[in-house]
C-alpha cells in the first residue's frame, strides 16, 4: 500500500511538468515562420504568357527579362528617332512589378549626352511600359508579390 501511494505521489508531483504542452498563437508561428523567409526572393518570378511553364527559376527569370528587353527595342525602334551624333550608352531602368502585375517604371539613370539627343527618350520608355502585355506577378508561397527589376537598355545610334 505504502507502495502504491508512492508512486501515485511522484505521478502527480511530476506528470504536470512532463506532460503539460505549450500553447502557441498563430500569430507565433506566423512572427516565426515570416522572420525566417528569404523576402529577398520569390518562389516564382513575373511572367508572360509564354513564359509562365518554365519552372526553373533561372530560365523563369531570363524569359522574363528577354521578354522585356525585346519589347522595349521593337517600341524604341520603332520610333526611328534621328540624331546629330552617334551614341553608344546604356541607360538603367528600375522596373517594378505590382502584386496584382502591374508595370511601372521607379526610376531610371539616363545620361545626359542620350537625353541631349533623344529628349524623348524618358517617354517612350513610359509608352512602352505602359503597353507592356499582360504580366502574371511574382509570387512567394503562392502569395503575389512586388518585384523590382534593374534592367540595361544598350542605346546604339549613328
Amino acid at each position: 500500500m505504502k507502495r502504491t501511494l508512492l508512486i501515485l505521489f511522484f505521478a502527480t508531483c511530476t506528470s504536470c511538468e512532463y506532460f503539460e504542452k505549450q500553447k502557441v498563437s498563430s500569430e507565433e508561428i506566423l512572427s516565426e515562420e515570416t522572420r525566417e523567409l528569404n523576402w529577398q526572393e520569390v518562389d516564382q518570378y513575373p511572367a508572360f504568357e509564354e513564359c509562365r511553364e518554365l519552372m526553373e527559376s533561372d530560365a523563369a527569370k531570363t524569359c522574363f527579362g528577354n521578354k522585356v528587353a525585346s519589347y522595349f527595342y521593337a517600341r524604341l525602334e520603332a520610333k526611328q528617332p534621328v540624331v546629330t551624333e552617334s551614341i553608344d550608352d546604356t541607360l538603367y531602368l528600375y522596373l517594378r512589378i505590382s502584386e496584382k502585375g502591374i508595370p511601372a517604371i521607379d526610376s531610371m539613370e539616363v545620361d545626359s549626352l542620350v537625353v541631349a539627343q533623344l529628349p524623348e527618350i524618358k517617354n517612350w520608355l513610359k509608352q512602352s511600359v505602359d503597353s507592356l502585355p499582360k504580366i502574371y506577378p511574382a509570387s512567394k508561397r503562392g502569395i503575389p508579390v512586388v518585384t523590382k527589376f534593374k534592367m540595361p537598355i544598350v542605346i546604339q545610334a549613328e
